[in-house]
């Protein structure tokens, strides 16, 4: 990890890309995993999408509320909080997300890119009109102004990724001159496009991951078959040096 000390040090713009992995480490079940995710109690691919949360209300509520829960008994490990100490030092410009439980900015973290929304906030289908965590947890999960259902603030399948997001998520990668991937199987499209947009830019590529990637002929170097949090807790010890 001494090298990804000195390639930190030494480049302008470092954007980070973080994944299901990133999350896993901390106790969060995976939820993709058919082995050890959301599958034991429901069906994520009936039950994550549009027509779920119009058609089958009742089930489609019991699973977000499930997530949610499962969220609040976990926490931001300290791989979370180096990456927040790594932007306030400004040794990092900014970090590309596709996990949705909010543990980079619980950390601290400020420039972070939520490409697939965010347990952090609810609101109303129809109205948007917001609703707390905190309520929606307890089950209070009707729109206070229509009476319509409230739902969690991430992308369901069906739906478009927040142009917004998107957009800056896009200006980050073409900026950056070291771009590190921290947990992601880089199968996810079109979120996977951002390390390789960097790539083509002239940026260095780094891919950490426990397991390959389709990407990684691309990298400069990758590490599998390790921990995140070694990694980063490593890492930072050379640069403390």
């Amino acid at each position: 990890m001494e090298q990804l000390a000195r390639d930190i040090l030494t480049a302008k713009h470092v954007v980070l890309f973080t994944g299901a992995g990133m999350s896993t480490e901390s106790g969060l079940p995976d939820f993709r995993s058919k082995s050890r995710g959301l599958w034991e109690k429901f069906n994520p691919d009936e039950l994550a999408n549009v027509q779920a949360l119009e058609k089958n209300t009742e089930e489609f509520t019991a699973f977000y509320r499930y997530r949610l829960s499962e969220i609040t008994k976990h926490q931001a490990h300290q791989g979370h909080h180096i990456l927040a100490k790594w932007e306030a030092n400004g040794l990092i410009q900014g970090i590309i997300t596709q996990n949705v439980d909010g543990f980079h900015h619980d950390a601290g973290s400020k420039h972070v890119m939520e490409l697939h929304g965010t347990f952090r906030s609810f609101h109303c289908h129809y109205c948007k009109k917001e609703k707390a965590r905190k309520a929606y947890l307890a089950g209070d999960t009707t729109c206070d102004a229509c009476g319509s259902i409230t739902r969690p603030g991430i992308v369901l399948f069906g739906e478009m990724l927040p142009e917004d997001i998107f957009a800056m998520a896009e200006q980050e990668s073409l900026k950056a001159d070291l771009f590190i991937v921290l947990g992601s199987s880089l199968s996810v499209s079109p979120a996977n496009m951002f390390p390789m947009l960097a790539k083509q830019q002239g940026a260095k590529l780094v891919i950490i991951n426990r397991e390959p990637t389709d990407l990684d002929m691309y990298a400069d170097y990758c590490v599998h078959h390790r921990n995140i949090k070694e990694i980063l807790t490593e890492t930072d010890g050379y640069l403390n040096k």
